[in-house]
């Protein structure tokens, strides 16, 4: 008995610390400013475009049903000396349309460095084709960036992950 009071006790105070869920949220649409560049960017950069498919809904039971998903996109610097230039990252729905932009002017991801965008689970804007565009530039060809999503959400006693990885479309 002096155990289940305990627990009781501690799941109370859990679920009394976290924030309900606002459906009403307007869509995260906020820009990187964090590592926007004091320098110019280097003409001689190996350049490319790179595709990453994210899913802020997938279907559930039939085509009318979806199951919302909160999206962490992650651009990747791998490479351990050069420094990458971002000079895209827009974010497109379904049909094509684009979203945002989440870039104003280059930023630069020092080496090693990783930087995440994150579409909330109630942004249902996207759809179940959304899709990012980036736009980057490296001095040493050998350390492409990668680019990857990963898709999660949990309700209840469920939840859902899964990972997706960009493809470079254009040199």
């Amino acid at each position: 008995m002096k155990n289940y009071l305990i627990i009781s006790i501690l799941t109370l105070s859990l679920l009394s610390t976290c924030k309900p869920v606002n459906k009403n949220q307007p869509n995260n649409k906020k820009l990187i400013h964090s590592h926007e560049l004091n320098r110019a960017v280097p003409q001689d950069l190996h350049t490319g475009t790179t595709y990453l498919p994210v899913y802020s809904q997938i279907y559930q039971l039939h085509e009318d049903k979806t199951y919302n998903l909160t999206v962490t996109v992650s651009m990747r610097n791998v490479s351990p000396t050069d420094t990458l230039y971002l000079f895209m990252a827009d974010y497109y729905n379904s049909k094509g349309d684009k979203l945002n932009a989440y870039l104003n002017q280059p930023i630069a991801l020092q080496p090693l460095e990783t930087m995440d965008i994150v579409i909330k689970e109630t942004d249902q804007s996207g759809g179940t084709g959304a899709n990012f565009l980036f736009g980057w530039g490296i001095a040493n060809i050998q350390h492409e960036p990668i680019f990857e999503s990963v898709m999660i959400s949990t309700s209840g006693q469920q939840g859902l992950s899964f990972l997706t990885r960009g493809i470079k479309i254009s040199k």
